[in-house]
């Protein structure tokens, strides 16, 4: 008998490798895929090209008035604006299809095809002159995402998965590999919102920060385009509403990357996304009881 195979270092790297099966097996492999009509993408790219138009006017006004809602999130009128012209793009274009939006509710929810509409997400980047914010557009079928964008205007990125295959500015990108988290550049929107929504976690997110090599707060939808283009290896948000979250998920998983919730199931209200090789490393560290 090997004793090497016993040795509790052996034991924890073979567990460690089953998990990253695992985790491809679920979240990679058996994700069921949809047929995507090809005259979605082309309203997609025409759905972020107008909203565009309407936000870029709005960048960089520091006299531009911000109300808060009954959340206290932020907005402007260039989310509005946005979002109205979004509706009225896809209500012309597919009148049978739904619409779940950040600023104006939820129409015809439960129909075969849905929008989902987020015309600023990271407002408050927006509203002082940083341009690490976007609009999200993601579109699901039957529940599931089928189809997603993030569109930077003022940069000109527009970057779109379809699950399969990601591209940005029409060039296909992929995640980089990476199974090192000591190597690694981690992204999160806001430390703060680990407290309030991850409290039980905030110890282990913290000790998550110290074994990466990089940690920036370079997040929103902007956090999920630089991962799924190769320049940061794990983009996480404790707190997520569909809006924010069901857009990236064709983005991050057509680059090649996994997406979870932060308890490594489906992503409803939180996510961890990363390469295969490195996405279980990090459930472990914010989840070491298992």
């Amino acid at each position: 008998m090997n004793s090497a195979l016993h040795h509790p270092l052996s034991i924890a790297h073979r567990t460690l490798q089953a998990a990253k099966s695992g985790f491809e097996r679920t979240h990679v492999r058996c994700y069921k895929r949809h047929p995507m009509p090809t005259e979605f993408k082309s309203f997609l790219k025409r759905l972020a090209h107008k909203s565009g138009e309407v936000i870029k006017p709005y960048f960089g006004d520091a006299s531009i008035a911000v109300e808060r809602k009954g959340d206290e999130s932020p907005v402007t009128i260039a989310d509005r604006k946005a979002e109205e012209t979004l509706r009225a793009l896809i209500n012309k274009e597919f009148p049978d299809h739904g619409i779940i939006g950040e600023e104006f509710g939820n129409e015809n929810e439960d129909a075969e095809y849905v929008w989902v509409l987020d015309p600023i997400d990271g407002t408050i980047s927006f509203t002082t002159g940083c341009p690490l914010f976007g609009t999200l557009i993601g579109l699901m079928r039957n529940g599931q995402p089928i189809l997603g964008a993030i569109h930077q205007p003022i940069l000109g990125q527009l970057c779109i998965g379809d699950n399969e295959t990601t591209t940005l500015n029409d060039r296909p990108v992929r995640i980089r590999e990476s199974n090192a988290l000591a190597e690694a550049t981690l992204l999160c929107s806001c430390i703060k919102t680990v407290s309030e929504f991850q409290p039980e976690r905030e110890a282990d997110f913290h000790e998550l920060v110290k074994q990466v090599r990089v940690f920036r707060t370079w997040g929103d939808c902007y956090g999920y385009l630089l991962l799924s283009s190769g320049f940061a290896d794990i983009m996480i948000d404790p707190i997520m509403n569909p809006w924010d979250l069901q857009p990236v998920i064709p983005v991050v998983r057509g680059a090649g990357g996994v997406i979870t919730s932060w308890t490594g199931e489906e992503p409803k209200d939180s996510a961890v996304a990363a390469p295969a090789g490195l996405h279980a490393e990090v459930l472990q560290v914010l989840n070491p009881g298992g």
